[in-house]
């Protein structure tokens, strides 16, 4: 492959990353010292865990243009995460009820 054609690919993969949403939830106290938030990139429920100076939030928030979540979408995150740790339907529950 070329050179201009991987800067070609690297230019579109770069504007359909830009493109995508990015949402943010804090989970931390209001006026914390530190701000503990989710952060995810397309999908609201696949999100990682961060801790910045509340500075450092604020300048990643504006350089990552990124939304809020909703209260909808905060739910629907918690409910899943709840079927996970204490539903009957999942593959931990599952290994919890086999005869040892």
């Amino acid at each position: 492959m070329k050179k201009a054609d991987l800067d070609v690919n690297n230019q579109q993969t770069s504007s359909s990353f830009e493109q995508l949403v990015k949402y943010v939830r804090v989970r931390s106290a209001e006026g914390a010292r530190f701000v503990e938030f989710d952060f995810a990139i397309g999908d609201p429920s696949l999100f990682v865990e961060l801790v910045m100076p509340q500075g450092a939030f604020e300048h990643f928030c504006l350089n990552n243009n990124v939304v809020h979540m909703t209260t909808e979408q905060m739910q629907a995150v918690d409910a899943e995460m709840d079927k996970w740790r204490y539903g009957e339907e999942t593959l931990m529950a599952r290994n919890h009820n086999r005869a040892t």
